[in-house]
């Protein structure tokens, strides 16, 4: 186990033992009961010995836990005394992010951009894809997700909400065949994801068809914009045209069921960093003036 993280689970020991209690441990630490039970876990395992008499209604402190309890005091207060003199309130070095590369594009780009003309002496790296990173096991000090359920072993927060919307261009809608139910798509052109032919509706999935697929939905948006077809995508990232009226919104009777949701979440830690606390403020009054607008 590393240094630091030995550290982090005594400093989590230490607060319960303060509390005799998981709940109100877990309420003070900004963690969840289930996390903090885990983690004492660790600790015992990799001293091999228990900490803690354990019964339906109480928690007590074995021989050697008071023997860490009162070395982790110790510890801990070794640990202000660094913090206070050295801390700094300055916002600067590197923030490592993850995100769905859409949303990257839509929102995560402007937002860097306009913390870094607060902090200047901040710096960030981003890495926009599809892949699901756990953040207990990778360097990454931030993620964003698109999913209904997020980590419960992470502090998430809901940012927005969005639907799938079925969008073409005002030149595509005036020479295409009639359009008034999902079934009518067999007879038009789809623009599809990485050969996803299949299109989920509310209470019903429609087989599509059309001339081009691929992974790159900027792509698939430039040609929709040029007439070249009809496009399915998050709400979010057509929500410039659709307001300009290059894009046309259609079928959205069928479409919009506003239950899929973007997360911010990072591990759980008794101490985040300065800088990763001022980011993630930013990003939610962000979020918040983007909702209110």
């Amino acid at each position: 186990m590393k240094e630091h993280k030995r550290i982090e689970l005594i400093m989590l020991f230490v607060k319960l033992a303060e509390e005799l209690s998981y709940t109100k441990a877990a309420l003070a630490l900004g963690v969840s009961k289930g996390h903090l039970s885990e983690q004492i876990k660790k600790l015992e395992q990799h001293l091999k010995t228990p900490l803690l008499l354990r019964t339906t209604r109480s928690v007590k402190l074995t021989q050697y836990g008071h023997q860490v309890f009162d070395q982790g005091k110790r510890l801990r207060a070794e640990l202000y005394n660094i913090e206070r003199s050295v801390s700094s309130e300055n916002v600067e070095g590197l923030l490592r992010l993850t995100a769905p590369r859409m949303f990257a594009q839509t929102f995560l780009l402007d937002i860097c951009a306009q913390f870094k003309a607060q902090h200047p002496n901040i710096e960030f790296e981003i890495n926009a894809s599809y892949q699901t990173h756990d953040l207990n096991v990778q360097d990454y000090d931030l993620g964003f997700r698109a999913t209904i359920n997020p980590p419960q072993d992470m502090v998430a927060a809901k940012l927005l909400t969005y639907h799938h919307a079925l969008v073409a261009s005002p030149q595509y809608l005036s020479n295409c065949p009639v359009l008034s139910d999902p079934e009518d798509l067999a007879e038009h052109q789809c623009l599809t994801v990485n050969s996803y032919t299949t299109w989920h509706f509310f209470q019903q999935q429609v087989k599509v068809k059309g001339w081009l697929t691929t992974n790159d939905n900027t792509l698939l948006k430039s040609h929709a914009l040029n007439g070249h077809g009809l496009f399915k995508v998050a709400s979010y990232f057509v929500q410039q045209e659709l307001q300009a009226g290059e894009l046309h919104e259609v079928l959205s009777q069928y479409t919009q069921q506003p239950n899929n949701c973007i997360y911010l979440f990072y591990p759980q830690t008794i101490y985040p960093t300065h800088k990763l606390k001022t980011f993630v403020t930013f990003v939610k009054h962000y979020f918040a003036n983007q909702q209110g607008s």
